[in-house]
């Protein structure tokens, strides 16, 4: 596990302690099941219950001996138990998978909880400073090259519609695997019935797979690994988006920067991006372990364990990471230092260029063919930009233009808020009535 990025909560989810305190929930709730529909003595369930109990320090000596961890977790748990007639029911009708993965998606229950409050958070915050620059105009760029105007609120707002897919995805994938699993060696329940499995289950808060082999199958860790994947890649498009805009020659926005924290080991005057290349960086780790989960799909017919050594590193280091980039993201956006002034300086830098658009549009209204109309601008804005003229001023002093276009309609073509005038009209159609 990515140690470093581990947060308590998320930390204790995938410790040894609490994946065998789970693997002895399934136990109880599976010896408490099979007792009601008579198949274990109920006071062994009971004893199983009240007694059970491990130290990972006496299952790690013993999975040293024997090199099975589930052999090693029931051995040390029937010595806690110390009534052969109780411990002899212990794991009664199981097979290691059914208590592993079963277990598993208790411990992904207990992550998910966390990872959606981490959603929920950074969803707020990026609606939050959306309404606060909602009218903030800044230039927006194609290709890295200034395009039209649009408004640093517009920005927030892609992102937090962005989460809210990233929301629905989560709880699906999330849900999808709210399963478990007790049907046996190769699902046959050869053993047990499915109306045993539907109540282990059902105590434990879990759905029943409708069919299994030995494990539940991959796609639905894959697809699970996949949304982190995905969710991952929005926190890195939005570091993206923050390490361009702090660039020297744009800087419309920047991280915060505490009063004693240092940049450069070699230069003083350096403000750099740590936070948002950190979270591109890990979201690269996520995406990683997604193609590992794919691979983890195709396993030997009814099971192998190709899958298990992966997905103990994959699934606690993706949550792990899930979990820190969403605070980590969070923290960003709300702290994040944003300059309207030079916002607005970027804007105009171009001396009107970004209204060729605008002045094609209104020339084409004109009466101008558009083929003409395009001809004509595009000249004007070569020549404006080859000799780092103002495209404004050359065009108010083209005949072309002016005898089509009086000069209160030349100015309008070069007012940013005219192309503006349907931001409200976006943020009412991401945030409703809100």
């Amino acid at each position: 596990m990515i140690a470093r990025y581990t947060r308590p909560e998320m930390g204790r989810i995938w410790s040894e302690e609490n994946k065998y305190t789970c693997w002895l929930r399934v136990e109880t709730a599976a010896s408490q099941a099979l007792a009601a529909a008579g198949l274990v003595p109920q006071e062994a369930a009971d004893a199983i219950r009240d007694k059970g109990a491990f130290t990972v320090e006496r299952i790690t000596q013993i999975e040293d001996e024997v090199k099975h961890d589930v052999i090693a977790f029931t051995t040390t748990v029937a010595e806690h138990i110390a009534d052969p007639n109780a411990s002899r029911w212990f794991h009664y009708g199981l097979t290691s998978t059914d208590v592993v993965d079963t277990a598993q998606s208790l411990q992904l229950v207990e992550a998910n909880a966390i990872i959606r409050k981490g959603i929920l958070r950074l969803a707020d915050v990026l609606k939050t400073r959306a309404l606060e620059f909602k009218h903030t105009p800044v230039i927006g760029r194609t290709h890295g090259v200034h395009a039209e105007p649009t408004t640093f609120g517009l920005k927030l707002l892609l992102w937090y519609s962005e989460m809210q897919r990233n929301l629905v995805r989560f709880d699906a994938a999330a849900e999808a695997l709210r399963v478990g699993k007790l049907s046996g060696a190769v699902g046959t329940f050869g053993h047990l019935k499915p109306a045993h499995e539907e109540a282990i289950c059902a105590a434990l808060g879990l759905k029943p797979v409708d069919i299994a082999t030995q494990v539940v199958q991959r796609d639905l860790h894959a697809a699970y690994i996949g949304t982190l994947a995905v969710l991952a890649s929005t926190l890195d498009k939005i570091a993206t988006e923050v390490r361009h805009l702090q660039r020297t020659e744009v800087r419309e926005a920047e991280e915060f920067f505490s009063e004693k924290q240092k940049g450069s080991s070699a230069m003083p005057h350096k403000r750099n991006p740590i936070a948002s290349e950190q979270i591109s960086g890990l979201a690269r780790v996520i995406r990683a372990n997604s193609q590992t989960a794919l691979e983890n799909v195709a396993l030997w017919h009814e099971r192998d364990i190709s899958h298990s050594s992966a997905e103990r590193v994959i699934i606690p280091d993706s949550t792990i990471l899930s979990d820190y980039l969403l605070q980590k993201t969070a923290g960003l956006i709300e702290k994040l230092l944003v300059y309207p002034k030079r916002m607005l300086k970027n804007l105009e830098s171009t001396g009107g260029l970004i209204f060729s658009g605008q002045l094609l549009l209104d020339l084409a209204e004109s009466g101008m063919s558009r083929e003409d109309a395009y001809r004509l601008v595009q000249g004007h804005a070569m020549n404006s930009w080859k000799n780092e003229l103002v495209f404004r001023d050359e065009v108010a002093n083209e005949p072309a233009i002016t005898e089509r276009l009086s000069p209160e309609k030349l100015a309008h073509a070069f007012d940013y808020t005219r192309q503006l005038a349907n931001v409200d009209a976006i943020f009412a159609r991401v945030l409703g009535s809100e």
